[in-house]
């Protein structure tokens, strides 16, 4: 980078020169007829330097879920607050309502993302509609020596010759949520008349004094306040996530909605369609944990930006791997897309980030959406081999002192992706120990390492960040 003094003429230190004989008589009580003023030389201006991103544009803030850290998680408040709050972005979880209607919630389960338990302890309609029928085991079709993980997974079609049955249990893509209350019981007029909003994540951390006062929104909802905060020449973009879409699509199906296998992805594609929104240039991007359902959403006609995201189940912070493969449910939910489990394909997410696996998402998708260690590979060194007790040591994300960007964000580039990297929080207990309890440090250093955006709980610490990242660069 040139500094404001690198273009200045250096003086000689020997008066040798005719300019510098008649500088030394002057300064010695010269004639002030001789003097001789040296014409300034202009400093030059810095040459920006360009972003690593795959168009050369600033990384996008993306306000995840709203702005959750300082209010309940997709709420207006929340999204309004990211709005004000400098996001480009605004994220949300997608859902289908008993009645229809695509409705933002973290998880379908209620219990952890609403007041529902409060307000089943008074309301006799809500509490009995708590799922309480267990899920049945299903073996795997894929070859377990290959692959490993458990035999069997856990499925809510408890009567293969009933589609209805499964609005009996709450089993989410392999998770069992057994006597908790599923969204898809309650219309959109019930979701907002009987349940409000609450933190989730670091929920004995964050603010919670707004919990259950703010409705659930509708995706349309969303999609007008990001129109209404889109002012003076800026644009909020909306980034839905098609989420748990075979089960959305068995409780959709079971519920009466749409026609054909995928009434949840269709009800997405018209919404986008009827806001105008079905152009690859809309302020809209599209994701997902599943490919099959990007890829079907493609083939009836999507045509927005579209985002394949990539989970994981744990880190080795000896040698930085991700590990995907766990011996109990979570081998189905964040080990590998659902669809895969349910076609016998016993691939993992980590095939996704191959140069192979990105040049077939290049095929149906615009960019990916990995989880921060996929992209920054997180170390102790040196490892040691057992605690103080005695017991093996596994290390913790406090003891990381150690990061190496790894090659995912250049294999995506090279393939024509763009990399936006979640999640991105405030709380020391999700920051890795060498960012020493900053945040900021963890943005600079995805920013410096060419992340195209972050998916982030607080908006204003991204923005901030990426101000200080833009002075670094001179712009």
């Amino acid at each position: 980078m040139i500094t404001p003094n690198s273009g200045k003429a250096l003086r000689p230190l020997l008066g040798v020169s005719l300019l510098a004989s008649v500088l030394l008589l002057n300064a010695c009580g010269g004639s002030d007829d001789n003097n001789v003023v040296p014409t300034p030389v202009p400093t030059p201006t810095p040459t920006p330097v360009p972003f690593k991103t795959v168009d050369g544009n600033a990384p996008l803030v993306i306000g995840h879920r709203g702005l959750p850290g300082l209010y309940p998680e997709e709420t207006r408040p929340a999204y309004e607050g990211a709005a004000d709050a400098g996001a480009d972005s605004l994220e949300e979880d997608v859902h289908l309502s008993k009645d229809c209607v695509l409705v933002a919630r973290h998880n379908p389960w209620l219990s952890d993302n609403t007041n529902i338990s409060t307000v089943a302890a008074t309301n006799a309609e809500v509490a009995k509609r708590k799922r309480t029928v267990p899920g049945v085991q299903v073996p795997v079709k894929y070859s377990l020596p290959q692959y490993g993980g458990p035999a069997t997974y856990l499925s809510d079609l408890t009567d293969p010759k009933d589609p209805k049955s499964v609005l009996k249990s709450l089993v989410v893509d392999g998770e069992d949520h057994t006597g908790d209350w599923s969204i898809t019981d309650f219309t959109v007029a019930e979701l907002k008349q009987w349940f409000g909003g609450t933190t989730y994540d670091a929920r004995d951390q964050r603010p919670t004094d707004q919990n259950g006062k703010n409705p659930i929104l509708t995706l349309q909802e969303i999609i007008d306040i990001a129109k209404a905060k889109s002012t003076g020449g800026r644009t909020l973009t909306v980034y839905p996530e098609a989420k748990n879409p075979y089960w959305n699509n068995a409780q959709a199906i079971a519920n009466g909605c749409g026609s054909g296998a995928h009434p949840f992805e269709d009800a997405i594609v018209k919404l986008i369609k009827d806001n105008n929104y079905n152009t690859r240039t809309s302020p809209i991007l599209v994701q997902s944990f599943d490919p099959a359902s990007l890829k079907y959403m493609r083939s009836i006609g999507l045509n927005t930006r579209v985002v394949q995201l990539i989970d994981g189940n744990d880190v080795n912070y000896k040698t930085g791997e991700m590990v995907y493969q766990t011996n109990d449910e979570y081998n189905f939910v964040d080990g590998r897309p659902y669809s895969w489990t349910l076609a016998g394909d016993g691939r993992y997410f980590g095939d996704m980030l191959t140069p192979a696996g990105l040049a077939e998402i290049k095929t149906y998708a615009d960019g990916i959406g990995p989880w921060k260690p996929q992209v920054m590979k997180l170390t102790i060194n040196p490892f040691k081999a057992t605690n103080a007790d005695g017991t093996p040591y596994t290390g913790s994300l406090a003891d990381v002192n150690t990061i190496t960007p790894t090659d995912v964000i250049a294999n995506a580039h090279k393939a024509g992706l763009f990399v936006h990297v979640f999640t991105f929080r405030n709380e020391a207990k999700y920051l890795a120990g060498i960012y020493k309890g900053d945040p900021a440090a963890e943005y600079l250093a995805f920013y410096r390492a060419g992340v195209d955006g972050v998916f982030s709980d607080f908006a204003g610490t991204a923005v901030a960040a990426r101000k200080t990242y833009l002075k670094e660069l001179g712009r």
